[in-house]
């Protein structure tokens, strides 16, 4: 074998190697980072959902979230059971939290049982039914989670984005966009209708309740079906479960 032969052999082994040891490398990293990456998960869903109930730090105009290191107290306080809604069937499950609603529309895609998770809260006396959603904005996936009472009617919400434009879809996450919501009735009658984003609403001060409207935000209106879009067609997953608490 020549000394170019060999050369070029040895070559090709350090680079097979060094690939080697950087996948080893990776693979150990992304294993080291798996608990954290995990934990901010938990503490996030956790401070999502507590804030669609009203448990909070804001104030007159920000969005504050409970706090990392009093989240999981203030969790454990507040909500009192988490519910799993397969079908027909309703169970406990203190780890609803963690169920992927996105692994989930997958799986009703293919035909199989979708779980709803459910999160069954009281505060100050009061009971709240929070549920997430999941859906489609205009670059990327939005969601949120909706505070709701036993009528449906809303309580408080949380939406987050993952690429829409900022200053227009982006401010779906905005005081001012979120707060509309609130007292909104997701039902007409005994008839699930969700409720619209929309530009038309002559209801700038959303005094009205009933309408099943909201102001759009200028200039987001993909973003606005969006979010219309993903209250409709998950909430309206949950509305057998609803009538049973009549």
């Amino acid at each position: 074998m020549s000394k170019k032969t060999d050369s070029n052999l040895y070559t090709v082994l350090f680079a097979i190697g060094m690939v080697l040891v950087v996948g080893a490398l990776l693979a150990f990293t992304a294993s080291s980072l798996r608990p954290t990456i995990d934990a901010n998960k938990r503490i996030e869903k956790q401070q999502n959902i507590l804030y669609a109930m009203g448990v909070n730090e804001n104030d007159e105009t920000s969005v504050e979230f409970v706090s990392k290191d009093k989240v999981a107290d203030e969790f454990a306080k507040y909500i009192k059971k988490q519910l799993v809604i397969e079908g027909d069937k309703v169970s406990e499950d203190d780890k609803a939290y963690l169920i992927d609603v996105k692994k989930q529309k997958t799986r009703a895609k293919e035909g199989k049982t979708r779980k709803l998770p459910l999160f069954i809260g009281e505060k100050e006396g009061k009971t709240y039914y929070i549920a997430p959603i999941r859906g489609k904005g205009l670059w990327d996936a939005i969601w949120g989670f909706v505070a709701m009472d036993k009528n449906m009617v809303v309580q408080g919400v949380f939406f987050d984005h993952k690429g829409e434009t900022p200053g227009l879809g982006a401010n779906i996450k905005q005081r001012y966009f979120m707060d509309d919501f609130t007292g909104e009735d997701l039902m007409n009658g005994d008839a699930f209708k969700g409720i619209a984003v929309s530009k038309s609403n002559n209801d700038p001060k959303n005094e009205d309740k009933t309408d099943n409207e909201v102001d759009a935000i200028a200039g987001a209106t993909i973003t606005g079906d969006g979010v219309a879009a993903m209250i409709k067609s998950e909430l309206g997953l949950y509305v057998p479960y609803f009538k049973t608490l009549k």
